[in-house]
Formats: structure tokens, C-alpha cells, sequence
């Protein structure tokens, strides 16, 4: 009975508000570890598009303000939208290629509008997937957590050997410092205790941008080069024109990032603690996405959505208040405002950035053995739900190009490993237990 302070603290620690430089402290490690994720989006769009350097600085402050103002929405969840649980937002990678395909096939202005509709048709289509929530029981979330790490370890690989066919594809010192990153982490995390262990992501990651420069890899000439303040403006591009057809793939997509934050929700949810039906919460997550999209569309960015990437820092660090996570997208606005800050964050040396990537997303992988872990795999049914999803989703990430001759508006979904595999696990999973005992439908529930 001495202990009667404590027990909600240890029941929710979610909702745990740490000392202020703790928060500071563990949210800038959030922010150093998702930092690649926007500033690799816009450079991508930048140089597809042509965009002249001052309006790729400025979508790149449009971005992080995004995601900062995003992240403090699904940390905090006034009002219904965000799911009060520790997430940070980014821009998606596959959104970022629709909004591309969009944009060359047109213009930026109607990639633009697709993406203001689609956060519209978030909020339309809600009320339908909820309906659906009860296909994603933890075989299914475990599977999908799988493929994420699978596939976000592919994509952030090639920060570390450039694209195939450049003259340093696959440069040694890159993979040298890549690795060595890696090793640093793991070196921190078993070395160092209490708060310095929390935090041997971030300083992997220090450690290693440190050796990039002892080695003449980073660049930091051009920080301090230009304005001190950064404003975003609204339709950079000027006003958006709205074409439905134009934006059918990106409202695809919408209905496969659902099921993808319907999958974050439950895991980071059980991660964390969080009291309650997981599943109600995932209604908020996904206002929370449709919010920040509409909000990107107006600055200018493609979709910014939840991200799974921050739910390998939660495990990794055992940090699971939503407080860090506000700090960090504090953090992000002050990033987005004050303009060398942004620069600084852009010169990180690649491979730095991909070794501390790989080794996070890494972590999801291994909370998905957890999830999985729960299931009898013995049992037939489950066998082949997994099976079948990582068959459907681990061919299109580890045989790129496998559906380039299907249709091409079935290989947006086709060739999406994630979306694929998610889809399919829920669908097989539901097949087989519309025939399974009840005993066994509570068992795998």
C-alpha cells in the first residue's frame, strides 16, 4: 500500500510527463532519427520537378512545420483528432511517388489538388473502415510490422550505397560509416545506462555524423549561407486545381495507409501500455493523418501520414510518453522557422543517417516476432496467413518491378509490399476464420 502513487503511472505510462530536459533530450532524438524521412522526400521532389534552391528550402521548412504541428496532434488528440500515443509524422514514401507521378503527368498544382481531396476522403471514408478494424487481430498486425521493417530497411539502404549505376554506388567509406554507426549504437546502448542508454540512438547517430567529418564527408559550408528565417507560405505553387481522376491513386493509397495506421496504432498502443480497446483509438490516428494532409496540401507537401519509424526509438529507448514526441514536433516547428537549423539538418551525411535507419527499423521487426509470437503458428489457418502475407508482400519489396507489365493502375497496390501483404494476411485470416471453432477465433483474436 506504499505504493499508491505509483500504480497509475506504471498503468498509462503513456500519459507520464518527464522533467523538462528529459523531453527536450528524448525528443530531439526522435527528430534526428525521422529527419531523413522529409528532408529526402522534398530533395526527391525538388530535383524530379526542378524547384530552384530557395523554394526547396522553403518546402523543406513547409514539411518540417507539417510534421512538427502533426506529431503535437496525434500526442495530444484534442477534440478526437489524434490518438493521444507517441507519433511522430512524416511524409510517406509512397505518397511522395504518387504525388510525383501526379505531378509529372500534369502539374504540381493538381498533385497539390489530389492531395487536398484525399484528405477530404479521409474523413468520408472513415466511418466505412472502422467497420473493417475487427481483420486486424495481432497475426495480421504482426505481419505487417514484418514488412515494414523490411521494406523501410530496403529504402533507407540506399542512403548508404547511393543508386546503382552512380560512380560510387556502394562507395566503401559510406558503407564503412554506415556500419560503424550501427556498431556505435549498439556499442552506447550496452555500455551506457539510465539516460544515456535511453539515448544511444541519438548518439549513434552523433558518433557517427562525427566520423563522417573526421573522414571529410560532411559539408557544412552552405549553413549559414542565406536568411536566418524560414516562413512557409500557402500555395507556394500557386492555387491548386482539383482533378478526381488525377488524385485516384493518391485516394487509393488513402484506403492502404488506413489499414498501415490501423496496424501502428494497435502495435505502439500495446508498446506503450495505453488502457483501453486499441481499437477505438485507431479512428483518431487517421483524423489526426487526414488533418496534417489538408495542412501539408495547403503548404505545399505531399500526404504526411503516421509513421511506423518512431515506434522502433519507443522499444528501443522504453521512453513511452506522448510528451516526447509533442517535444519533438516542438522541436520541428522551431526547426521549420529558423533556416539554418533546416540546412544543418539537411548536410547529414547519408550513410549516417541510413545505418542509424536500419538499425531502428530494425527494432520493428523485432516487435513484430513479439506480436507474432502471441499466435499458435502451429495452428493451420495461422500458418497460412502468415505465409501467404509475407509471400504477397515480400515479392514486390525484394523483386522490384515484378508487376511493371500488370495494368497500371493494379500495380500501385500490387506492387505496395506493405499494402500487399497487410491486405492479403487480413484477407486470408478472415477467410479462414469464418470456418474456425469459436474457441479458436477467441484464441487468435
Amino acid at each position: 500500500m506504499t505504493n499508491d502513487p505509483h500504480p497509475p503511472l506504471a498503468q498509462d505510462p503513456v500519459d507520464q510527463v518527464l522533467p523538462l530536459k528529459d523531453l527536450i533530450l528524448y525528443g530531439f532524438q526522435h527528430v534526428l532519427v525521422m529527419a531523413a524521412s522529409p528532408i529526402t522526400a522534398v530533395f526527391l521532389v525538388a530535383q524530379t520537378l526542378g524547384f530552384d534552391p530557395a523554394l526547396t528550402v522553403s518546402i523543406i521548412s513547409a514539411t518540417f512545420l507539417v510534421c512538427g504541428i502533426g506529431s503535437i496532434l496525434q500526442s495530444y488528440g484534442p477534440g478526437g483528432f489524434g490518438a493521444r500515443l507517441p507519433f511522430i509524422m512524416v511524409p510517406g514514401g509512397a505518397p511522395i511517388a504518387i504525388f510525383l507521378a501526379i505531378a509529372t503527368q500534369t502539374d504540381v498544382q493538381t498533385a497539390v489538388g489530389a492531395v487536398l481531396v484525399t484528405g477530404v476522403f479521409y474523413f468520408l471514408a472513415l466511418p466505412v473502415f472502422r467497420r473493417l478494424l475487427r481483420f486486424f487481430p495481432p497475426i495480421v498486425v504482426g505481419t505487417m510490422l514484418l514488412l515494414v521493417a523490411v521494406n523501410l530497411v530496403k529504402i533507407y539502404g540506399g542512403t548508404i550505397t547511393g543508386r546503382a549505376g552512380e560512380a560510387h554506388f556502394a562507395d566503401p567509406v559510406n558503407v564503412g560509416l554506415a556500419l560503424a554507426t550501427i556498431a556505435l549504437t549498439v556499442i552506447f546502448s550496452r555500455v551506457f545506462t539510465g539516460t544515456l542508454q535511453r539515448i544511444s540512438v541519438m548518439l549513434g547517430l552523433i558518433a557517427g555524423t562525427l566520423t563522417a567529418a573526421a573522414l571529410g564527408r560532411l559539408d557544412l559550408s552552405g549553413v549559414m549561407q542565406g536568411p536566418l528565417l524560414a516562413v512557409p507560405h500557402l500555395f507556394p505553387f500557386g492555387m491548386p486545381k482539383f482533378d478526381v481522376l488525377a488524385a485516384l491513386p493518391l485516394i487509393v493509397f488513402s484506403v492502404i495507409s488506413m489499414a498501415e495506421a490501423t496496424g501502428q496504432t494497435i502495435a505502439t498502443a500495446e508498446i506503450v501500455g495505453r488502457n483501453g480497446d486499441a481499437h477505438a483509438i485507431v479512428p483518431r490516428t487517421i483524423r489526426g493523418d487526414a488533418l496534417a494532409s489538408v495542412l501539408g496540401g495547403l503548404f505545399g507537401t505531399s500526404l504526411i501520414i503516421t509513421s511506423g519509424e518512431n515506434v522502433g526509438i519507443v522499444r528501443a529507448t522504453g521512453v513511452r510518453s506522448r510528451h516526447v514526441t509533442a517535444m519533438a514536433g516542438v522541436i520541428l516547428v522551431v526547426i521549420a522557422l529558423i533556416a539554418p537549423v533546416s540546412r544543418l539538418a539537411s548536410v547529414l551525411p547519408g550513410p549516417v543517417v541510413g545505418g542509424t535507419a536500419i538499425i531502428v527499423f530494425s527494432i520493428i521487426g523485432v516487435i513484430g516476432i513479439h506480436v507474432l509470437s502471441r499466435v499458435d503458428l502451429r495452428d493451420h489457418g495461422a500458418m497460412f496467413t502468415l505465409a501467404s502475407g509475407l509471400a504477397m508482400g515480400l515479392m514486390p519489396i525484394l523483386v522490384p518491378g515484378i508487376y511493371t507489365q500488370f495494368p497500371q493502375w493494379s500495380q500501385m497496390i500490387l506492387g505496395n509490399g506493405l499494402a500487399m501483404g497487410t491486405i492479403t494476411a487480413a484477407l486470408v485470416n478472415a477467410m479462414f476464420q469464418l470456418t474456425a471453432p469459436r474457441s479458436t477465433e477467441k484464441e487468435l483474436a
